[in-house]
């Protein structure tokens, strides 16, 4: 077998390394509760690098996996797991594993352990709480999925993860954010989307990485001051929310894109709106905005903005100066 060749075997279906080894296995959707017997190709179940058995009916751990020791992959999404066993810390040669879609409601503190994973994926679940023990994944450089739990929290120990990139934790019951959340510095994309967040912490402008923020369907009345710091950020999404002003540091956004502030409470916009040098869309929908301020006139890169559902009148003189400049006005 030459490498990167793909054979069957049975339900298995395999792919072989540059050594002839049989080394990935995949067993989808065929409603396995169990483990079956693997190909005769594998020799040694510690040599396997990669196992996929998304779409079955596991309810538990597959015992078999206490062997695979060298795994790197391990992929049991949308299955019927209600927990994970302890011995599933000895798995550290894992780098990405994928529980997501299974019932599961609490994880063990061995979960720790799995200190080379770069990518877990929790999402789809049925999980409380986290435990402290996921602080310890500080391999954990490319993704965390949380999305579509029910967190109430995050728990602090988990802003020790300063290399993760990317943290998804939407559609949960989170009110708040641990005051070390800005300690999570590597990160580039934040989704918070459909929580209960009522404020941010003040540490949020420690993301010096931060590209786009994801904050919509949420309770928030303000943004912290210290957003102006997040000097790298591209894309503010804050839509579905209740928020009632805006900071003048929002200014110093210079590399800016896109501000969505749809379905707010906003009366009145700071003129720092003005110094967005990079904006390209504002989305002002449905807010209780009686005026604009001048300042939006000097946006140099606007594209588009949406003022409709407000109650500005009259309409300044200026909006058609942006018409002229090729900017999308809607009112």
């Amino acid at each position: 077998m030459t490498s990167g060749q793909e054979d069957r075997h049975g339900m298995w279906h395999g792919t072989y390394d540059g050594h002839g080894d049989l080394v990935r296995l995949s067993a989808r959707d065929a409603e396995l509760d169990s483990l079956p017997p693997l190909p005769a190709a594998v020799e040694d179940p510690a040599g396997l690098l990669e196992l996929r058995l998304d779409g079955n009916a596991f309810t538990a751990f597959p015992e078999p996996l206490r062997d695979m020791s060298g795994l790197e992959a391990l992929s049991l999404y949308r299955n019927r797991l209600t927990s994970v066993p302890r011995w599933a810390g000895s798995l550290t040669g894992l780098r990405s594993l994928n529980l997501a879609a299974n019932r599961l409601t609490t994880l063990p503190d061995e979960f720790g352990e799995l200190a080379r994973l770069h990518t877990l994926d929790l999402g789809h679940n049925e999980l409380t709480e986290l435990p402290d023990a996921l602080g310890r994944l500080t391999g954990l450089d490319r993704c965390l999925y949380l999305s579509n739990n029910r967190l109430t929290a995050i728990p602090a120990a988990l802003c020790r993860l300063t290399a993760l990139r990317y943290l998804n934790v939407t559609d949960n019951l989170l009110t708040a954010l641990p005051a070390e959340f800005g300690d999570l510095a590597a990160l580039r994309e934040l989704r918070l989307y459909n929580n209960r967040l009522v404020a941010l912490p003040d540490s949020l402008g420690r993301l010096g990485e931060l590209r786009e923020a994801h904050l919509m369907g949420n309770a928030l009345t303000s943004l912290p001051a210290s957003t102006g710091d997040l000097a790298a950020l591209r894309e503010l999404r804050l839509m579905d929310n209740e928020l009632e002003s805006l900071p003048r540091s929002i200014g110093r956004l210079k590399r800016l894109r896109i501000l969505d502030l749809r379905n707010n409470h906003l009366t009145a916009l700071p003129p720092s709106l003005g110094d967005l040098s990079g904006l390209t869309h504002l989305d002002l929908r449905n807010n209780h905005l009686t005026e604009l301020p001048d300042a939006l006139s000097k946006l140099p890169a606007l594209e588009k903005l949406d003022l409709r559902w407000n109650d500005i009148d009259p309409w300044p003189d200026w909006l058609e100066d942006l018409e002229r400049h090729g900017c999308a006005v809607l009112r």
